[in-house]
């Protein structure tokens, strides 16, 4: 399975995969005819490692984070923890005189 990432004006593509197994995942690179280069598999991490910034790399980020925001969808509210600190605060007294 694959969805392509990016294609960019010169013909290069890079595509999202999955092989035979769910947890291999990776990015494989088609380059374009004229170039004479190779087609590369290149691992998920390897790849989100590299932080190049290229177009390429901020789409995939852009794919992965419009999956985190699916996620969330419909839910109402974020599950972002509590605020720093704020487990182990005391209650101030107005706080402490409602609650009782």
């Amino acid at each position: 399975m694959r969805t392509q990432i990016y294609a960019s004006g010169n013909d290069d593509r890079w595509f999202l995969c999955q092989g035979e197994d769910a947890a291999d995942v990776f990015v494989f690179h088609e380059p374009n005819g004229p170039s004479g280069g190779s087609r590369s598999r290149i691992e998920l991490t390897t790849f989100l490692a590299s932080g190049s910034g290229s177009p390429e790399h901020r789409t995939l980020l852009t794919m992965i984070g419009s999956l985190v925001g699916t996620a969330h969808a419909g839910s109402g509210t974020t599950d972002r923890g509590p605020e720093p600190g704020a487990a182990g605060a005391e209650p101030t007294p107005g706080e402490a005189a409602a609650s009782t």
